[in-house]
């Protein structure tokens, strides 16, 4: 992505029908660290692909597909978002994604290109890399349930997300592209759940029963001994910090005919079903406790 003679290349090579741009730096925590290299990737990297279709004069062949993102809204302007609700990034990875969606928006409207946006809100599944809060949670819970591990460490517990399932959204996008003309569009659940509702329903499939005290940084959540098994750290909180997403899905559902089928509860438990194989399979002993 950040080559703009090997894209060049790969496109002119394969001349594809159409290019999903899924590439990125997508840690939104990780962007603060390195944000020129998050922009290198998310925003510029965008545009080599664009740029490389029109130079190619493979306009009237190749479609092109935007992975945007719900971290565009960021400080959110009205509730729920929909396509017309204004962006207010709060971080360097949300700031590169807007410029890769007005990018792409670009190219649509100067060169005729095929270049749609899909604004997904977040979408989980047993494959999300594990220093991602949804993944640290099953794993965490996990193996405090098997006693591998005293304690789990979080940020902003009242963060609200619109979660979905990654099957879901993987298939909004290619109906994205089989439109007869391209658009913009949100792909969400319409529904959204607190960081703290996630870590709930796992426990719950876990049998775990907690306990929660305290207000803000001083969460705790403790066991049925009255050991504190979570608590917060002011280091997991963003520089600047994104409360609540929450999406209007109504436009895919009426334009492409798209709904989510995997609901909140499914998505939790197959997340805590597939860590707890994945952790007694690969010798549980092996992690390293936290």
């Amino acid at each position: 992505m950040t080559d703009s003679i090997l894209i060049f290349n790969l496109i002119k090579d394969i001349a594809p029908d159409e290019v999903y741009n899924l590439a990125a730096q997508s840690h939104v925590a990780v962007s603060f660290k390195i944000p020129e290299y998050t922009a290198n990737v998310d925003a510029v990297g965008c545009l080599r692909i664009l740029e490389a279709i029109r130079s190619l004069d493979l306009v009237d062949k190749t479609k092109f597909y935007q992975a945007g993102t719900s971290e565009m809204f960021g400080k959110v302007i009205e509730t729920p978002q929909k396509e017309t609700t204004p962006f207010y990034p709060r971080s360097p990875y949300a700031v590169s994604k807007v410029f890769a969606h007005y990018a792409t928006v670009n190219y649509r409207e100067a060169y005729n290109l095929f270049a749609c946006n899909g604004i997904l809100f977040n979408h989980e599944s047993p494959r999300r890399g594990e220093t991602f809060v949804t993944r640290k949670i099953t794993l965490g819970l996990i193996k405090i349930k098997l006693r591998l591990q005293n304690k789990l460490v979080l940020g902003n517990l009242e963060a609200k997300r619109d979660w979905g399932h990654a099957k879901d959204f993987v298939e909004a996008q290619w109906q994205i592209l089989q439109q007869p003309k391209p658009d913009d569009f949100v792909i969400a659940t319409g529904k959204n759940y607190s960081v703290k509702d996630f870590i709930n329903k796992a426990s719950s499939i876990l049998k775990l029963n907690l306990k929660w005290v305290g207000k803000g940084l001083s969460t705790k959540a403790l066991d049925e001994n009255g050991n504190i098994i979570i608590e917060c750290d002011k280091k997991y909180f963003r520089p600047t910090e994104v409360d609540i997403l929450l999406g209007d899905p109504t436009k895919a559902k009426k334009k492409i005919g798209w709904e989510p089928k995997i609901s909140f509860d499914k998505l939790v438990e197959e997340m805590v079903e597939k860590d707890l194989e994945f952790i007694k399979k690969n010798n549980a002993k092996s992690f390293n406790k936290k």
